[in-house]
């Protein structure tokens, strides 16, 4: 993941420190302990604010050089958790191991690469586990705020709705609003949210 690796270079945090603001909207869903999945967690911004809830979280990332930063980040912020450099397109997810799942803007993936990431997401999902998905929708190609370039790549809520079909979807927004994450993410976006319960 060189290109990671190039985009994360640099003392500057890409999509800045502070966590991602629909995943800090949904805190009151989180269980005050367990363990959490932060899925292609970069410079560590939302791993490190679900740490800072006090869970367990494991943050996974293909960049060694995001990794690095989100170390650095966890350290300023006192907070303890794992991380494991891995390529996600063969990642184990494993079965029932996480309570919380947070995977923010992760649409680097392909359609072929989703299809296998949402899998183990539901598959990684203990009983009763919460998943805490946001992307853009294909009308973010027009703000060009942020976010990939192929439409082949973003959501739309009919595929979350087929891709999560064996979740209970507690929310499911599809709205445009103003984001401001460091220098990645800025300005008016083409917004998809999605909360989803794995049922007892």
């Amino acid at each position: 993941m060189n290109r990671w690796n190039e985009r994360y270079a640099g003392e500057e945090f890409l999509f800045g420190t502070a966590p991602n603001a629909f995943l800090v909207a949904q805190r009151a869903r989180l269980p005050q302990h367990g363990k959490a999945l932060a899925v292609a967690d970069g410079e560590g911004r939302n791993g490190v604010w679900l740490a800072e809830q006090g869970l367990d979280v494991l943050a996974v990332d293909a960049s060694d050089v995001g990794l690095a930063k989100s170390r650095r980040l966890a350290a300023e912020r006192n907070v303890s958790m794992a991380w494991e450099l891995a390529d996600l397109s063969n990642w184990n997810f494993g079965r029932e191991r996480f309570d919380v799942i947070a995977a923010i803007f992760i649409q680097f993936a392909d359609p072929a690469l989703r299809t296998r990431l949402f899998a183990g997401m539901v598959a990684a999902l203990k009983p009763g586990g919460v998943l805490l998905l946001e992307g853009y929708r294909p009308e973010q190609l027009g703000y060009g705020t942020g976010g990939p370039s192929e439409v082949a790549n973003l959501y739309t809520e009919a595929m979350l709705r087929e891709a999560f079909a064996e979740l209970t979807i507690e929310h499911l927004a599809a709205y445009d609003a103003a984001i401001h994450e460091g220098n990645g993410h800025h300005g008016m976006s083409a917004l998809i949210d999605l909360v989803a319960r794995k049922p007892d």
